[in-house]
């Protein structure tokens, strides 16, 4: 099982996209608004190096193999999710 994380702001499209795409998949995953999360938003940045919303991270459920996907690519989450 994958550990899905994702970085949002409240008025962002694409991160709206991006949590439809996990529900339509039955995906799990755990949100932080970098709006008001000081912390999550450094965490955010230091993983991407940019401030742009959604940033999302998948890795094993241990943490693992963290892989990060900037932006809402429906292909390279499907990929790394394993679901089509």
């Amino acid at each position: 099982m994958k550990k899905v994380v994702i970085y949002t702001t409240p008025t962002c499209t694409y991160c709206r996209q991006t949590k439809d795409f996990f529900k339509e998949k039955s995906i799990n995953y755990e949100e932080y608004s970098v709006l008001t999360d000081v912390a999550k938003r450094q965490e955010m940045v230091d993983k991407s190096g940019q401030m742009g919303v959604p940033v999302i991270t998948v890795s094993e459920a241990d943490g693992s193999k963290e892989e990060v996907v900037i932006g809402f690519n429906r292909p390279q989450l499907a990929e790394l999710l394993g679901v089509k």
